[in-house]
């Protein structure tokens, strides 16, 4: 007898593998392990060059704040984005997705000034000079940019963004800052660039500019004012009654000072006599005229209001239309100024309030006060009231035709005709209804902010004031000195509006403009990406970033910044409530992938809240939310909840709930990855060259392969799922390439083929085994390159166990070949059959559930019909069903003989029961019994639903609900009665 034994199989890869999924050392290993080798770096699948006959697909990351942290907002976004790159990068396509940060004028400036009041200085108190501070605060700025600016980019790697970090870019690099010097003097030129005094949303702590962005209109308990403004020349007849004067309704009474006239509607029947007569200006020593305008509500208030042009933007509208007079009473502090009376002069706004009611009331002008709700405009910055301020501001002017433009076009219509034209489009298409109403009202660009921080802006002044732009001050001083020689310059304190660089952001960082000179180099960034392929952003911004950059990108290259615009809805919480850090309801992202324990969450969401007294019930919101903290879900999890989230739905409420399901999925896929390395690796996978006979269905005996019903019936279904993935990905719809990989894995593959598998590796033949361990190994590596632009780490970290396996070659899975649907080897036969095994399985487990046995206990199954079928499948049903046999019967009253009182279930052509040795006369009681129960619940409901005082008092959903239940109780009584019938046909056991 020989001693020799059997060589054991060697399985590195199924070693290597833990028991179970555990994210972190994954995410910590590939992340780093990716950027190392360049994957993300523009280019051909990860080869850092393009290749020249290659499509391109390129995209670019919406630059976050260089202060801000990952919110869910950018983690949602960046999902979506990075799914979209490294999809088209195992594609084979030329990719590139751009990564930056923002300056953010306003939110960095904020930061650094708070870290000085901390010191107890002011940024005007770095230097000897107002030059020497602001540069000294400048460089503070850099400072902290060099220290902090980088939060953001780390936690971007945790979310595994493969972003080309060799093009990473901040808008104030000297690169970015070149192009805006030279677009803003190229405007200047074509005189598309002005300076003038506009009405603006003014901070006056911050004392700036702010756009409308940063502006958040909050309701709030106000008052309306109810003002007498007597008439100059005694009382006037008004619908028939003497009146010493009008009345006017206002929420602002100290703006009365800048009052520059009265308006009604011009159709308004009481006062078209009164037009043009003049009223005294309470507490003013000047008066006023009423004019007809129709902006004017007639049925608010008395019907006429007040025109206040330098302190309202629809009074401003009316005041240019009528020429009045535009008086500003405000310093740049909110403090009234000297065009005040002197009584009021150096008060606060709001203290200034309370003294002009006090006094109109003593001059008996003060007719009454209501209270009345209002929309407070809040910097959301600063969390002060805006102002309206008339200031001068640089413009640039979107509606005007520059003489020198070819096109005979404003920047405001080349951005219309280039979404009209359908060179970029919106997903949903009906985004482009808001861009139009927007670009067809647009007004003048306000791009002056009053900083400190940001783009200075390239104008410079002589002595006499006048005006020189230029990219340096040395071109401005040739340009004063050919006025004359000597001037003093000194430069423009205004920065630009933030929104300004991001908006060149599109070509700025494609090397424009030296890459324009270049006509021959066809591999150079500008000619690759330039449009990018698609712009992934909120709807939020779709006029402050998106119509910018399709406005400045157009009128300076000639070609739109990006083919597709998909807006994607904003994360919402589980209720559906904005997310908000005041609020006390934000989630990190970065909590979701490492976890956090109650008492640290606690702490985090409680702090820096809007109204700190509702501290304790946040602190008790989240403790019902999250009574044991959060767990580590790990950032695959989290990736894939976003995804399946990527409707296009307007808002994403996101309950971490389903982070729980996703990290469940992510085990699944390990655990179906261990059984499949048990089953296949070491083992022969038919991996060798063979001939199509020898793999034919039910092929020769001993042939190479023997495919199953079941091997083809996966293999098709795969192919499928391919197609379906690939239309997702076209059409931007992330939640059905979520959805079709997660149901075809779950449950098609898990489910069901390894279950099968596992009998036919346990009772098939050699040929068999080997048909099974190929369909096995080659569908799982499929599955892992589907989904690895969605769950990045887990599917890379698998795919180098699997791929050598599988005889698939390739140092990484995001850089292979990305499946594509065969059609040809769909098989609708295959897919026919496993159908019909389910349904078969499915019967049996029914049937077991109606006999109310354990699926432990293992019970024959009697079949009478769809013989052939059984045969092939009989095997691999008893192992599914949990059978202890599958018994053929040849003829009907054998069948109806041996199945006795058991139910029975019809499938196709086939009739089952499941047998079991019964006590017919203990299951009659029993079976009798229920009966009665259910009867007697059908009566209960009955009586309920003909009582018509129920019926009418009680909720449509509860009477639906008694309805339901009286539906499936007449069907459970159904089948008792027929099982009954059953009984009563068969003999007691003696």
């Amino acid at each position: 007898m020989s001693n020799e034994t059997t060589p054991a199989i060697q399985q590195p890869g199924l070693e290597s593998l833990s028991k179970s999924f555990e994210p972190a050392p994954l995410e910590a290993h590939w992340g780093p392990e990716w950027e190392k080798r360049g994957y993300g770096v523009a280019g051909h699948r990860g080869t850092q060059a393009p290749k020249v006959d290659a499509p391109n697909f390129a995209i670019q990351l919406p630059p976050p704040n260089v202060t801000g942290t990952l919110h869910m907002g950018h983690a949602f976004n960046q999902t979506i984005m990075d799914s979209l790159t490294r999809y088209h990068r195992m594609m084979g396509f030329n990719t590139a997705w751009i990564p930056g940060t923002d300056h953010a004028g306003i939110a960095t400036q904020i930061v650094v000034e708070r870290q000085l009041q901390g010191q107890g200085i002011s940024r005007h108190d770095m230097g000897p000079t107002p030059a020497e501070a602001r540069k000294n605060f400048v460089s503070k700025v850099w400072e902290w940019k060099e220290q902090s600016g980088n939060t953001i980019t780390k936690q971007m790697r945790r979310m595994g963004d493969s972003v080309d970090w060799t093009r990473e870019y901040f808008t104030m690099d000297d690169k970015l800052s070149n192009v805006v010097s030279e677009t803003f003097v190229k405007l200047y030129e074509q005189g598309l660039i002005y300076r003038g005094k506009r009405l603006v949303s003014w901070d006056p702590v911050l004392q700036s500019a702010v756009s409308d962005l940063e502006v958040e209109n909050t309701e709030a308990d106000g008052k309306m004012h109810y003002i007498l403004y007597p008439f100059a020349d005694g009382p006037q007849l008004i619908d028939g009654v003497m009146q010493k004067g009008m009345t006017i309704a206002t929420t602002r009474p100290e703006t009365m000072m800048a009052d520059g006239a009265l308006a009604v509607h011009p159709e308004d029947d009481r006062y078209k006599h009164l037009l043009g007569k003049k009223v005294d200006l309470p507490l003013c020593d000047r008066q006023i005229s009423i004019i007809a305008d129709d902006f004017v509500d007639r049925e608010f208030g008395s019907g006429c209001v007040k025109i206040t042009g330098a302190h309202d933007a629809n009074d401003y509208a009316c005041s240019m239309r009528h020429n009045l007079p535009l008086i500003t009473i405000f310093t740049l502090t909110a403090s009234v100024n000297e065009n005040g009376p002197k009584a009021y002069q150096g008060m606060d706004r709001f203290v200034a309030r309370k003294a002009v009611i006090k006094d109109l009331e003593a001059q008996g002008l003060l007719i009454e006060i209501k209270p009345h709700k209002l929309m407070l405009p809040i910097c959301a910055r600063t969390g002060q009231v805006v102002e309206p301020m008339l200031t001068d501001q640089w413009f640039v002017a979107v509606n005007k035709v520059s003489p020198q433009d070819p096109t005979g076009k404003s920047i405001a219509q080349k951005a219309i005709d280039a979404v009209h034209s359908g060179q970029v489009s919106f997903v949903p298409e009906n985004w482009v209804n808001t861009y139009d109403q927007w670009m067809n009202n647009i007004q003048d660009w306000c791009i002056s902010r009053q900083l400190w921080w940001g783009h200075q802006i390239p104008a410079w002044y002589d002595e006499d004031g006048n005006v020189y732009v230029a990219k340096s001050e040395a071109e401005a001083q040739v340009q004063a000195d050919a006025k004359g020689p000597g001037k003093k310059l000194r430069r423009d304190e205004d920065v630009l509006d933030t929104w300004y660089s991001s908006a060149l952001v599109p070509f700025s960082t494609m090397g424009w403009p030296e890459a324009t000179a270049s006509f021959d180099d066809k591999t150079q960034d500008y000619d690759l990406y330039l449009p990018s392929s698609v712009l992934v952003t909120g709807y939020d911004i779709i006029f402050f970033w998106v119509a910018r950059m399709i406005m400045m990108t157009t009128h300076f290259t000639g070609r739109v910044p990006f083919k597709h615009v998909y807006i994607h809805g904003l994360v919402r919480d589980a209720q559906g409530k904005k997310m908000s850090k005041s609020e006390g309801n934000v989630l990190d992202p970065v909590d979701l992938i490492d976890g956090i324990s109650l008492e640290p969450l606690l702490e985090k969401r409680s702090q820096g809240l809007r109204k700190p007294e509702t501290a304790p019930q946040v602190r008790k919101n989240t403790q019902k939310e999250f009574p044991e903290g959060i767990p580590a879900y790990g950032a695959d999890a989290l990736r894939f909840t976003f995804a399946a989230l990527a409707s296009l739905g307007r808002s994403i409420n996101f309950d971490s709930k389903r982070c729980e399901g996703y990290r469940n999925f992510c085990n699944k896929l390990w655990n179906a990855t261990r059984f499949v390395l048990m089953n296949c690796e070491g083992q022969d996978c038919g991996l060798k060259e063979h001939t199509k006979a020898e793999c034919a269905v039910g092929g020769p005996a001993h042939g190479y392969m023997t495919f199953s019903q079941a091997d083809r019936w996966i293999s098709s279904k795969i192919q499928r799922v391919e197609a379906d993935v690939a239309k997702g990905f076209a059409e931007y719809r992330l939640d059905n390439v979520a959805n079709v990989i997660y149901d075809f894995v779950w449950n098609e593959f898990c489910d069901w083929y390894l279950e099968i598998a596992k009998v036919q590796i346990n009772t098939g033949d050699a040929s068999q085994q080997r048909a099974t361990r190929r369909t096995l190994i080659r569908t799982l590596e499929t599955i892992l390159r589907l989904v690895h632009p969605i769950t990045p780490f887990i599917s890379e970290e698998l795919w180098q166990k699997v791929a050598p396996v599988a005889g698939r070659a390739g140092p990484s899975v995001s850089i292979a070949a990305y499946p594509v649907s065969q059609p040809e080897r769909i098989d609708e036969p295959a897919e026919a059959h496993v159908a019909k095994l389910k349904t078969l399985v499915d019967a049996c487990r029914n049937l077991r559930g109606e006999m109310s046995v354990s699926p432990a206990t293992k019970l024959p199954l009697y079949v009478l019909g769809d013989s052939e079928f059984m045969k092939t499948a009989g095997h691999v049903l008893q192992a599914l069903a949990k059978l202890n046999e599958v018994k053929v019967f040849g003829n009907e009253a054998e069948w109806t003989k041996a199945s006795a009182a058991a139910p029975v279930a019809v499938v196709g052509e086939a009739r089952l029961c499941l047998f079991m040795e019964v006590d017919v006369a203990a299951e009659k009681i029993r079976l009798s019994k229920e009966v009665a129960r259910l009867e007697g619940e059908i009566g209960k409901s009955h009586g309920k639903l003909s009582n018509e005082a129920f019926v009418a008092k009680a909720p449509p959903a509860v009477i639906d609900q008694e309805r339901k239940r009286v539906a499936d109780f007449e069907a459970a009584l159904s089948k008792m009665k027929t099982q009954l019938l059953q009984l009563e046909a068969s003999p007691s056991k003696s």
